[in-house]
């Protein structure tokens, strides 16, 4: 028995449940890190065997390298993904994280868009097993959506979706323009990790709370009682609210998650800064005014501008193809963020 599943097992852990929910989520973190490292060996071991196998005189040679063959291709696709880890260099690269997206100038183009962009997030998650908890979306009586703010919960979920904060450009034939002319549109893409309890404890003297009656879907419920928390810190004028809950108490508690993560994501980035200014220069923390272009018209394009990363298929991008921009991400952080050559 692991030392973690013994102290599972000491009688008395579950009397404090919300630290052994912690404990047991913890846990559950370092399996999913190493679990990718048991399955490999264990597919290794099954090559191994089907080699034997075909080295046998009385065994189809052929049939058994047949066997070996989409193996060996999921080993050397599970190894880039490993491979692809060895370049987090964040302390919250294994964390959750927190996606949030506002749709910039431009009315409803831009809020089509924002949504356009929800959606391709969905995808990607719903591919790569991510459970994904709605906390806020504020849409448009006639499209789009104002706002959106998400968590998704998996093995290095902000490792991974960091390569997306920045400004992302849409250019396409707008359907809400009875001309039919070609119309640039921005949406903004945050992404924040999220942050134990402990690792930052906010002063409650510099809340306010609100509650309100939630908007949208989800039933006469959220028309009749003031479900939605809206939480306000007033030292830094930062707010957050959830209404996807129908429990006050749920709602208030994911906004105070949210609500720490941008507390601790606002500190680092200040601490970061104090740092550059010592060492006489300021390296880049942003990514410019956009991250990515998205072409539908004239042509089909999807150009990343940090890294040069170029994709056809702009169909594919959002119905959720992003690893080859979170990839080509990754090593560009891990070389320092050099700028690409004009």
């Amino acid at each position: 028995m692991l030392a973690s599943e013994a102290k599972a097992a000491e009688p008395g852990f579950w009397d404090d449940s919300t630290s052994a929910q912690e404990f047991m989520k913890k846990q559950g973190a370092l399996r999913d890190q190493v679990r990718p490292l048991q399955e490999l060996g264990t597919m290794i071991e099954e090559a191994e065997v089907f080699l034997e196998l075909a080295g046998e005189d009385d065994t189809d040679s052929t049939e058994a390298f047949a066997e070996i063959v989409p193996i060996l291709k999921d080993v050397i696709k599970r190894l880039d993904a490993l491979e692809l880890e060895t370049l987090f260099s964040g302390s919250y690269d294994f964390n959750d994280a927190i996606v949030s997206l506002h749709p910039g100038a431009g009315g409803l183009e831009s809020q089509d868009w924002a949504e356009m962009l929800l959606r391709m997030y969905m995808r990607w998650c719903e591919q790569h097993k991510y459970e994904v908890d709605l906390v806020d979306l504020l849409t448009d009586d006639e499209a789009g959506i104002k706002s959106a703010t998400f968590i998704v919960r998996g093995h290095a979920a902000y490792g991974y979706l960091q390569a997306e904060k920045g400004v992302h450009r849409m250019i396409r034939i707008s359907p809400f323009d009875t001309s039919k002319r070609r119309h640039t549109s921005f949406a903004s893409v945050d992404v924040i990790p999220e942050v134990e309890e402990e690792d930052f404890v906010i002063n409650p003297e510099d809340l306010k709370i609100d509650t309100y009656r939630a908007s949208g879907a989800g039933g006469q419920h959220v028309n009749k009682t003031d479900s939605a928390v809206r939480i306000t810190h007033i030292p830094s004028g930062i707010v957050v609210s959830c209404q996807n809950d129908r429990s006050q108490h749920s709602n208030r508690q994911q906004a105070m998650r949210v609500l720490q993560a941008r507390l601790a994501e606002r500190n680092r980035l200040e601490q970061e800064e104090e740092i550059n200014a010592e060492r006489g220069h300021q390296r880049e923390i942003g990514f410019g005014s956009q991250i990515r272009t998205y072409t539908f018209h004239p042509f089909t394009l999807v150009k990343d501008h940090r890294t040069g990363v170029e994709v056809g298929q702009v169909d594919a991008v959002m119905n959720g193809l992003l690893d080859p921009f979170i990839e080509a991400f990754l090593r560009w952080k891990a070389r320092g963020m050099i700028p690409l050559k004009k």
